[in-house]
């Protein structure tokens, strides 16, 4: 196996002297003195075992073996070359691979900030992962991910969080349901009706359990459902009522109407999440200086972040 014995210095000091013609000005161009250059071209044709080239009335002449070489030189080349200009686009962010966990009520918003940011960088392929806050939770403590979404960040030492957009929960009711119509509504107006609540450990359930607490509000009827798509379709269909992100109901409320109760929407925020004790790849900083630039654009809220970003300005320090 002749790859044992080849080095990229031997096969440089080759391609030189075949793009030279000339031992002593391969010497000059790769700062070496003609020795050098002698050695190193001896110890190449005796890893190959065959004779590269001859001078033939002081001409350069390549054998067939050394024009293969010369070939497979060029090619392995211009692969290198290659790779040094995907290392400059992976060290600028420009390619590479980012990986996102967030939660379910996330995908409402994520999306529409991917969907641009890969058109300006199509060679950056990403993947999501969505999953309960419990389920994104373990990935955040296995280091899976790059960055994390959440609406209600984990208060851990090796977390950053960082808000990025606003995110008013609202009481949703179907358009026939009897409170739709009433232009405003007392919190303990409410504790005769069914709710539609999502899992213990959401964000979305923290909040509003602690708006039924601090209203000392205790409902008869508490039905759990496990997503938002659920809770809608519970909704839509006369199941009772249900809190929800406004994100949720953008793209979907031709059934469904906000209930205008005294102490809503209750003010909340989705958050980037990075660990501080782990890589940040330039592509996740890449998606976050996009996201910080974009987001009011997008969707129609501004950075809720420090201005210049905290996680990126923590990993580039």
């Amino acid at each position: 196996m002749i790859e044992r014995y080849l080095t990229f210095r031997l096969l440089r000091v080759y391609v030189t002297l075949v793009q030279t013609g000339s031992i002593s000005e391969t010497a000059r161009r790769l700062h070496l003195t003609q020795p050098t250059v002698s050695i190193q071209l001896k110890k190449l044709q005796e890893s190959v075992g065959q004779t590269l080239y001859v001078f033939k009335q002081q001409k350069f002449v390549l054998t067939e073996a050394g024009n293969a070489l010369y070939l497979s030189c060029q090619r392995i080349f211009a692969c290198l070359d290659e790779f040094n200009a995907q290392l400059t686009d992976i060290k600028a962010g420009h390619s590479g691979h980012l990986k996102i966990a967030m939660v379910n009520t996330a995908q409402y918003i994520l999306p529409r900030l991917i969907g641009p940011f890969q058109t300006l960088y199509p060679e950056i392929d990403i993947t999501l992962e969505i999953g309960n806050r419990e389920q994104v939770l373990q990935r955040f403590e296995r280091g899976l991910d790059d960055l994390y979404v959440f609406s209600h960040p984990p208060s851990l030492e090796h977390a950053i969080a960082e808000p990025f957009l606003a995110n008013p929960l609202v009481l949703v009711a179907d358009k026939s349901h009897p409170l739709s119509s009433r232009s405003s509504i007392k919190a303990n107006e409410l504790v005769e009706h069914r709710f539609l609540m999502r899992e213990q450990g959401s964000a979305t359930r923290m909040m509003f359990d602690g708006f039924l607490q601090s209203n000392s509000l205790a409902p008869a009827h508490l039905q759990q459902l496990s997503s938002n798509e659920a809770i809608k379709v519970g909704i839509s269909s006369g199941m009772g009522i249900g809190m929800l992100s406004q994100h949720v109901l953008d793209l979907h409320n031709a059934n469904l109407t906000v209930l205008p109760v005294e102490g809503l929407p209750l003010v909340n925020h989705w958050y980037f999440i990075a660990r501080n004790d782990r890589y940040m790849p330039k592509t996740a900083l890449k998606f976050l200086s996009y996201c910080q630039s974009s987001v009011e654009d997008v969707l129609g809220s501004p950075w809720q972040g420090e201005l210049e970003g905290k996680i990126v300005a923590f990993f580039e320090t």
